[in-house]
């Protein structure tokens, strides 16, 4: 009797065991990683022979012995036990961040001399580092790695149309404010957001530290207050295509970034005349056109974590997303925070991102502490220096973080078990690091056909076939 149940029980896992490598194989293989999908396929055949040799040919004890090894990691692997705890942020001494600290501005500021000649007597140890930024090639120069002269103006042209549209994020609010359903306003929202390309929503009660102090991304307005009137904040997450920020750091990630900064501030522009329709101010915070710090919003709102990189982690895109907000003086319900993630566990643990930026830009240590509190961060100057080097936003660090996968049921199941506890965070790395690899190659050129990979075509040979047939008849 006790035979049958191991074998049955045996049977069971090597099932599942079976199942999981059979839908990561096929996984990897439709998300182009191919080394993955390899190994992958080798598991599968060698968890199978495994499994047949303990149910065939294993004396009964040793199918017993297996059974109670393979189920009490089962267990462990679904008990949550975290050894180190990530501590909650205390956020209730925050300074505020002045955009003139940007590195944005700051590269802004070789175009205006005597806004320049304030900045750096308010700080003088910025001068040379930045005098050496400055010297460097700008976005689109021939000068720079990954210039190309009939892709690199793809982008050049992005930006210039996302700085036209900057007076579309403001604008007059109806004379009179409606009353209005807050769960329908926000479900409303939602919809919205959705409809025109975003993937999450979330809402936040604003806060002062939420705000930038002054403005300094443009010579109008330099160095004035900004305005903290507004009560709520609409935070709204735009998808990256992760087959474009697999040719990091080459030009096609700066150009899925200034194609998805489009497509977040179209939205955010409408969500902002949405809202002033029902008689509230809103404003629309975009690419190049804040007035609030999109990651802490982000995070405030439930729809994910702070990553070691600095930056926003979805909680199922992970780091590969753009983000923007719109603020009100409607006093929307939170959405969040969300449940644990653990993801920032999982980051104390990675490093992977930091293993592998090229510039040095993240840290392998603890968080820093600036601002009064500890968070990730990066030495922007450092980063900022080999993007303007290379002609792109680099993105190597989103492309080799673990979490930046499809939203398929194999890598669904991974986030559950990471979230599970310590031990399965270090298992799911060996593998991570195993099956995608531990170093990521940096290309010298652009990919053929570059920034054209935003297309579908260029992945989908039937739509091709589809397309010749169409064309021929």
């Amino acid at each position: 009797m006790i035979y049958v149940l191991a074998v049955t029980g045996n049977l069971a896992l090597a099932a599942l065991s079976g199942l999981f490598f059979a839908l990561l194989t096929i996984s990897s293989f439709r998300e182009r990683s191919f080394r993955a999908g390899a190994l992958s396929s080798v598991f599968l055949a060698a968890t199978t022979l495994f499994w047949a040799l303990v149910i065939l040919t294993a004396p009964p004890w040793l199918n017993l012995t297996v059974l109670v090894l393979s189920g009490g990691f089962v267990f462990l692997s679904v008990t949550r036990f975290f050894w180190h705890p990530v501590p909650v942020r205390d956020l209730s001494q925050a300074v505020l961040y002045d955009e003139r600290n940007n590195m944005f501005a700051r590269n802004n500021l070789r175009h205006h001399p005597d806004l320049a000649k304030i900045y750096y007597r308010l700080h003088p140890k910025k001068r040379s580092c930045d005098r050496q930024i400055h010297n460097k090639p700008d976005f689109g120069d021939p000068g720079q790695v990954y210039y190309d002269p009939y892709t690199t103006p793809v982008y050049e042209a992005a930006f210039e149309y996302l700085h036209q549209t900057i007076p579309a994020s403001m604008g007059d609010p109806a004379p009179e404010p409606e009353g209005v359903d807050l769960q329908k306003i926000c479900t409303a929202i939602k919809d919205l957001v959705r409809f025109y390309g975003g993937c999450d929503t979330g809402f936040v009660t604003l806060a002062p530290f939420h705000f930038y102090s002054r403005k300094g991304r443009h010579a109008a307005g330099w160095g004035d207050p900004i305005d903290q009137s507004h009560k709520s904040a609409v935070v709204i997450v735009v998808p990256m295509e992760i087959q474009m920020l697999k040719h990091s750091p080459t030009a096609t990630v700066i150009q899925e970034s200034a194609r998805k900064y489009v497509e977040a501030a179209k939205i955010s522009n409408i969500v902002a005349g949405y809202l002033r329709r029902f008689g509230y101010q809103a404003r629309a915070h975009n690419d190049g056109n804040y007035e609030v710090l999109c990651v802490p919003l982000a995070v405030a709102s439930g729809l994910g974590e702070l990553g070691r990189m600095g930056i926003f982690m979805h909680k199922t895109l992970g780091p590969c997303v753009r983000l923007a907000v719109v603020t009100t003086t409607l006093a929307l319900p939170d959405s969040g925070p969300g449940p644990n993630l653990f993801m920032e566990n999982f980051c104390r643990i990675c490093k992977k991102c930091a293993r592998n930026c090229p510039s040095g830009s993240i840290t392998t240590g603890e968080e820093p502490k600036t601002r009064n509190f500890a968070h990730w961060s990066i030495d922007q100057e450092k980063c900022f220096s080999y993007w303007k080097t290379i002609g792109s936003d680099c993105g190597i660090c989103i492309s080799v973080c673990p979490y930046t996968k499809p939203d398929s049921l194999v890598h669904r199941l991974v986030r559950f078990y990471i979230r599970q506890n310590s031990i399965n965070q270090h298992i799911a790395l060996f593998m991570d690091d195993l099956l995608y690899g531990r170093r990521k190659k940096i290309a010298r050129t652009n990919p053929v056909p570059g920034w054209r990979y935003t297309c579908p075509l260029a992945f989908d040979p039937d739509q091709i076939k589809l397309v010749i047939q169409c064309l021929k008849k």
